[in-house]
């Protein structure tokens, strides 16, 4: 299987932001630690302090679906930060090998 090049673009609800960038730290470093992660990062917006994008590696497709299923997930990106959230955008890409 091929890795999973992952692009998360993501722009915070007004008055969101130190929330969502709470829990954005405490996701990264759980993500960080998962099997299948080969890269985690999230880079502010120098134009907009409520966009950020996540670029995230996975080695396979199934890695991402398991990082998809953790608990960490689960608690900081779909209860904390994705309500928090005016817009995301998810773009997945195959890496050739």
């Amino acid at each position: 299987m091929s890795q999973v090049q992952l692009i998360a673009r993501h722009t915070i609800r007004p008055g969101q932001e130190s929330a969502v960038f709470a829990a954005l730290a405490e996701l990264i470093t759980a993500a960080r630690t998962e099997p299948g992660n080969l890269a985690f990062e999230a880079f502010r917006s120098m134009d907009d302090d409520s966009s950020y994008v996540l670029l995230e590696r996975y080695a396979s497709p199934k890695a991402l679906a398991a990082h998809r299923a953790t608990p960490h997930f689960q608690r900081y990106l779909v209860k904390d930060i994705a309500p928090r959230l005016a817009s995301r955008v998810i773009e997945e890409y195959d890496v050739p090998e």
